[in-house]
């Protein structure tokens, strides 16, 4: 499961997901990707979910990039827990995504193998995604 070693500080504001993504919006590494439409909070069970399901279509050919990372402490109170006494403890990392913003990308496999295996991880996640080609290829 995707989380980072060290943080700062434990627990973070929730923050607001307004506007689009500064970085990130570009296929970079591989020559297909997918991109998010919709702001939404990605947590390490479904990116490593997505991961899965693509490199398990793609039976170890070619190789997949993951665009995004959790770094977003999510915490959560105990259930039946009376109001007050504070924030509650670290539950889980998400990885906040604008629209616009690369999740995945891949490379080495033909274009019908790509769509299949995006199809197949997008299921896996909460947001609605789109298929991108790499600018300058086709």
């Amino acid at each position: 499961m995707l989380m980072p070693n060290k943080v700062k500080h434990r627990k973070q504001m929730r923050g607001r997901m307004k506007g689009s993504p500064e970085r990130g919006s570009r296929v970079a590494f591989g020559t297909y990707g997918l991109q998010t439409t919709e702001p939404h909070w990605i947590t390490a069970r479904q990116i490593e979910a997505a991961r899965v399901a693509i490199t398990r279509f793609v039976k170890r050919g070619g190789k997949v990039w993951i665009r995004i990372f959790p770094d977003k402490p999510i915490s959560k109170k105990p259930a039946e827990t009376r109001m007050g006494k504070g924030k509650g403890a670290p539950e889980e990392w998400v990885a906040p995504v604008r629209p616009g913003r690369i999740l995945f990308e891949i490379d080495g496999v033909t274009e019908d193998q790509a769509k299949e295996a995006f199809r197949l991880a997008s299921h896996k996640l909460p947001v609605k995604t789109r298929f991108v080609v790499r600018e300058g290829i086709l």
